[in-house]
This record gives C-alpha cells, structure tokens and sequence, in this order.
C-alpha cells in the first residue's frame, strides 16, 4: 500500500539526505552529550545532546508528534517508565518528548552505532548483555544509583518491537527494578511510529504518532509474590489505548 506516487517521490529524499542525516546528526549530538556531560553534568549532556537530536530527526522525517497527559509527568519524581514498543522511531518518540530526565536500559549492540554509542555511555545509559543473564542483572543493578533526584529510567517490557502492533509478553526487569527501588512506574503508550519505520525494515515514511501518558502506578502495594498482577496492571493500561 506504501507503493503509491507520493511513496515513490519521497525515496530519493530519504536515501539521498534523510539517511546520511541522520548519521551524521547522531554522530555530531553524539558528540556534543560528551562535551556537556563533562563540562556540565550528564543531566544537561543527555537533554540537548539526546533531546534536540531526537527532535531534528523527527522534524526532518518528518513525524509529527502529540503527547497527552504530559502534566502527569513530575521533573522531580524519579520513575520506572514502561512503554510498549513498536518501531526504532520510538527512540526518537521518547528521547524528544519525555519531559523528564532519564536513563535507558538498552541492549549492549547499541554502544557500537556510530554517535549514539559514545553519546550513549557518555550520559549514562544502561547497557546490558541479553544473552548473559548474570552480566545484564549486574549492569542493571550497578544502574539503580543512577535512579533518584528526578533522573528515570525507561524499560520496554516486549524486550523487542511488535510486528503487528499487538503487545508481546512483558519481561519482569522492569517491574522488579520498580519493586526494589520503590519508584512509581509510569505507564506509556505509543502509538503510530510503526507506520513511520515498520518492525524490521528500512522503509520509513513520512507520519504521525502519539505519546499517551498514563497516571503513575505506586508500587507500595506490591511485593514479588505479587509481580504477576503488578504486571497484568501496567499491561492492560498501556493497551487501553492501543484500540
């Protein structure tokens, strides 16, 4: 269905200036976060060096984006923020429109992307070893100082995109990071960046998405005996608006 006229204009742009773009921009924000992360702080690194890199792309794509609930965010609460995960352009999504600050929990592959590897490590940025169960609850564990004063940290429970847009089955890290730390979880959804750059391809395309924050769920009436609701809980409010 993409196959049309206004597909076929748009393949020259893409190949031609958004892709080099978007290397370069993320080599360039890349190195700017390590600039700021260490003549300022990883804070400030991670807001303009991530922020505005994840905004210009968006804007060069161009994706247009809305977020609801943004009030329901507190810059100075610290939270697990779980959202479902449809495409690479939730990166984009994300980075460019949570308001707070925060760290991702991403898989070790990442630190090789030119740009965003460096820029990555440099503000602080979880990476973790999926293939090594041991090594990735180190690094996660080694990571909980890092969540406090406001500073979040952003799971995608699926543990990888949706390929039709329906939620896969949420992995626990999230939730037991939740449970040990004490933190609300933030619930969000993400809606039409699979339409933007669909699972597994290159074909990305002009588009709209949505960010939907939910209110925060406390976790001070769960324990790990009761991580299977907790999880049942946060899954059902992010497909509430999926439909």
């Amino acid at each position: 269905m993409r196959r049309n006229f206004t597909w076929w204009l748009y393949q020259p742009y893409k190949w031609l200036v958004l892709i080099p773009l978007i290397f370069i921009l993320s080599f360039l924000f890349g190195a700017l976060a390590i600039v700021l992360s260490y003549s300022i702080n990883d804070k400030v690194g991670s807001r303009i060096g991530g922020q505005w890199w994840a905004r210009v792309i968006a804007f060069l794509t161009p994706m247009l984006v809305s977020v609801r609930n943004s009030e329901l965010m507190d810059r100075n609460q610290s939270y697990v923020i779980v959202a479902n995960h449809l495409s690479t352009y939730d990166i984009f999504l994300m980075y460019g429109w949570i308001k707070n600050d925060f760290k991702w929990v991403m898989k070790k592959e990442v630190r090789k992307i030119p740009g965003v590897g460096f820029g990555s490590a440099a503000v602080g940025h979880i990476f973790i070893d999926r293939s090594d169960t041991k090594s990735a609850v180190a690094s996660i564990n080694k990571a909980k100082d890092k969540i406090k004063g406001g500073t979040s940290v952003v799971f995608f429970p699926e543990g990888t995109r949706s390929v039709n847009g329906q939620l896969r089955p949420f992995k626990k890290g999230a939730f037991r990071f939740a449970l040990e730390l004490g933190v609300p979880i933030l619930p969000v959804t993400i809606r039409g960046t699979e339409k933007v750059l669909p699972a597994g391809s290159f074909d990305i395309f002009p588009g709209k998405a949505e960010m939907i924050v939910h209110k925060p769920i406390a976790v001070s009436d769960y324990t790990t005996d009761k991580m299977p609701e907790l999880i049942d809980r946060v899954k059902k409010v992010i497909a509430s608006e999926l439909n």
